[in-house]
């Protein structure tokens, strides 16, 4: 199964027999099924505008090109942002007043992956309902196309790379002095993907000398996209021949952030959030912060240092977002790097966190490894069984609730069983077929025993 629908868009690879993979068809289908949806919740309006944008990946061109058409033949105006990323999109739909858009990414997915992701006239990821109303249009195949004297128009816009950058800049808690004071080094990995533009030419603005690696933006992955330490073993050795500060890796469409310290070591995906909420909550005299089930404790830690409340949502950026805005949240994400600072927008945003990132680190004046060490030391192990069709994944979901029962377990989102001193959190992916398995505890052995453990356990029901 390599075409997968959820609410969150249409995600596949490239290539082979339409509705089993990501085929051109596949992608005017479900452009269509967005821009009819589009159309029907503005019915009274007369130009209908979306805004779309690619990561750099090798498909893009081509997938992007059958998307900006397919809206055009349904009367809709079509701003091309180009080589873009998800955040950059993100904040370009209410800056243009446009109605939606569409981001042609498969965000951590390797090179064969493409995908459709779905934004409202904010900005913002479809709620589940609006998603399911997408796949039943696509579904039915039920929508129109334009007579010829109706049909959309279709505009490039180069510009939101620095306009992009400037609503960083312009954002209060980005210490633009203090950053350029400090005389930062750093290694950027931008995954051969949009990040290479991007990052790098922010980090020029803030005064950071940049060390580029993997930057050209040809879609030719070196290298895992996916942002874990076993696929960043070439910017950590980069990262101490160059006696750099830190290393800031980023996936393909720069919605996920890492982080290397200056010994080459992890700084950890999940403490990124951790010392963004540090930083916000520090300057701003404590607050509130939500993360997904999947995400370390470490962040309901620091929150609480900070006199603030800390609030676990189901995963799905959509999801993090709707419990931020119900908790007041000041700032919030995913566990995954995603870091969501709505004082700039409601998105995950790697621009938005490298920015708050360096402020952080300029206003302590201490090195990238003190400022891991000065956190709640947590472990985790991300691990991953690979689905086929015959497997039910909710029975085996409801066995291990059933048979931790005794345990704190919570169902909002699969199954997340916490123990004193650790958790595990299973639930099917909404981007791969597969089963996600994360756990976390005291030590590295202990998460890994402890997801090794549950494996087993799974097999055995499988």
């Amino acid at each position: 199964m390599t075409l997968i629908k959820s609410i969150s868009g249409i995600r596949g690879t490239i290539g082979g027999k339409t509705a089993d993979n990501l085929t051109p068809i596949d992608a005017v289908k479900f452009a269509s099924a967005y821009g009819a949806f589009i159309i029907a919740r503005n019915a009274d309006k007369k130009n209908i505008k979306v805004v779309i944008g690619r990561d750099a990946r090798i498909s893009g061109k081509m997938i992007s090109s059958l998307v900006a058409n397919t809206l055009v033949g349904l009367g809709i105006d079509v701003i091309d942002l180009g080589l873009s990323t998800t955040p950059t999109v993100e904040v370009a739909v209410p800056l243009e007043n446009a109605d939606g858009g569409i981001i042609l990414t498969a965000s951590h997915n390797p090179k064969q992956w493409n995908a459709l992701k779905l934004l409202n006239e904010k900005g913002e990821f479809l709620n589940g309902a609006e998603g399911e109303k997408i796949l039943d249009l696509a579904e039915n195949e039920d929508f129109e196309f334009a007579d010829v004297d109706d049909l959309g128009s279709y505009t490039k816009d180069n510009s939101y790379l620095e306009k992009h950058i400037q609503e960083v800049l312009n954002l209060e808690l980005v210490d633009i002095e203090a950053i350029k004071k400090a005389n930062f080094k750093v290694v950027v990995d931008g995954v051969n993907s949009t990040g290479g533009i991007f990052i790098p030419a922010l980090l020029k603005e803030l005064g950071v000398d940049c060390v580029e690696l993997y930057c050209t933006p040809n879609g030719q992955f070196p290298h895992n996209p996916e942002p874990l330490a076993e696929h960043l073993t070439d910017i950590s050795n980069l990262v101490v021949k160059e006696k750099a500060d830190f290393g800031i890796v980023v996936d393909p469409d720069v919605d996920r952030l890492a982080l290397v310290s200056e010994d080459g070591s992890m700084f950890g995906e999940e403490y990124t959030l951790v010392a963004c909420a540090d930083y916000v909550l520090g300057k701003l005299g404590g607050g509130n912060t939500v993360s997904n089930l999947s995400s370390s404790r470490a962040l309901r830690d620091v929150t609480e240092k900070h006199g603030g409340t800390y609030t676990a949502s189901a995963v799905g950026e959509v999801n993090v977002v709707i419990k931020m805005k119900e908790t007041n949240t000041v700032i919030g994400g995913e566990g995954n790097g995603g870091i969501i600072y709505p004082a700039s927008h409601y998105g995950r945003d790697s621009l938005v966190g490298v920015a708050l990132f360096l402020s952080h680190l300029a206003n302590k004046k201490i090195s990238c490894k003190e400022l891991r060490d000065s956190y709640p030391s947590y472990f985790m192990s991300k691990n991953k069984i690979q689905l086929t069709p015959e497997i039910d994944v909710d029975k085996i979901l409801e066995t291990m609730a059933a048979k931790y029962a005794n345990e704190d377990v919570n169902v909002i989102d699969g199954v997340k069983i916490d123990f004193a001193d650790e958790w595990i959190h299973l639930r099917k992916s909404n981007t791969e077929p597969i089963i996600r398995i994360y756990t976390e505890a005291k030590s590295q052995d202990a998460a890994d025993e402890l997801a090794i453990r549950f494996i087993k356990e799974i097999k055995e029901i499988i």
